[in-house]
């Protein structure tokens, strides 16, 4: 019986640890060659000898497992670099089927006291990194579609996050740029239909290196997998990739601790019109101030419903 994605090909941005590393073994395991990608370059040992970094681990045990992997140690953030990565996998593998954009950073601040490195360096890793990989990802189907005369085969699986939907208060630089993510993504999902490709986002809750210090207080179980275990989320990311998943395109699925939740579009809460040509002050006045003061305090378009979410 053959794999779900034997014969496909795939990028995971960010795999050399926690998240990314699991959603690349997962989909080794599922039969596809993976394009291992984490930034930075091999370190040393305790001995000062040269020891492989991240990603050539990565590779190591995708290969130790019969599989096919490649490291590129690129940085995503970079948009040459970001080309250089798709041209890898299309060289190595003859075509690229599958991306997977997990790379991120954290630099968590409040918005007074946030500095514009720490804005601009989360924005440029998690926004601009998933842009960079995507444009050259969706160039490279759209010219193989054309050649085809036809649909090809391509899936887009981004990293969004629940500090988008909940509105996260310590982390506005994450927050923005994982909400800008799923614009991206619904954005793509539209571009690249009509060539066979697919976009869609997750909001996964991991315990990885990037997240210690945010779930420091929820400590793992003493038998069992931690309901914080990056295998609880890197299924999701397979199926996603697979060719069951042909008619899920746009969506936002949140995923942890073994569930999957689906989130709805936005949706018109009310709609007011006004009595002349535009609206005056006061007709706004009458209309939206006795609406909200009839709202619960404190809520606003964030779903912070969604941190309650659990496996029953």
């Amino acid at each position: 019986m053959s794999l779900p994605l034997e014969g496909l090909s795939a990028i995971v941005t960010g795999a050399g640890r926690g998240l990314g590393r699991a959603e690349a073994l997962e989909l080794a395991r599922l039969g596809a060659a993976v394009v291992v990608n984490d930034y930075g370059q091999p370190g040393r040992d305790g001995s000062g000898e040269a020891s492989a970094g991240p990603a050539e681990e990565v590779v190591a045990e995708i290969r130790a497992a019969g599989g096919k992997a490649l490291a590129h140690t690129g940085d995503v953030s970079d948009f040459q670099q970001a080309e250089r990565l798709v041209r890898s996998a299309v060289e190595e593998f003859g075509k690229l089927d599958i991306l997977v954009n997990n790379a991120g950073i954290l630099r968590d601040r409040m918005v007074f006291s946030m500095s514009e490195e720490e804005w601009d360096s989360v924005i440029r890793v998690h926004l601009k990194g998933h842009f960079n990989t995507t444009r050259f990802a969706a160039a490279h189907w759209r010219a193989r579609s054309k050649e085809a005369q036809g649909p090809v085969y391509g899936r887009i699986v981004n990293t969004s996050s629940e500090a988008f939907l909940a509105g996260s208060a310590g982390q506005p630089n994450y927050a923005a740029a994982k909400g800008g993510i799923v614009g991206l993504t619904t954005s793509t999902a539209l571009a690249l239909a009509k060539y066979g490709v697919t976009a869609n986002a997750i909001c996964p809750r991991a315990r990885t290196r990037m997240t210690e210090d945010v779930f420091a207080g929820f400590a793992p179980p003493d038998a069992g997998l931690d309901p914080l275990a990056p295998e609880h989320v890197a299924p999701l990311v397979g199926y996603l990739a697979s060719p069951a998943a042909a008619r899920v395109n746009g969506q936002l699925l949140v995923v942890h601790g073994g569930m999957v939740a689906l989130v709805e579009r936005p949706r018109v809460q009310a709609k007011f019109d006004s009595k002349q040509e535009t609206f005056t002050y006061d007709e706004l006045d009458a209309l939206l101030t006795p609406h909200y003061a009839a709202r619960e305090p404190g809520e606003t378009f964030a779903a912070a419903e969604v941190l309650g979410l659990k496996r029953e």
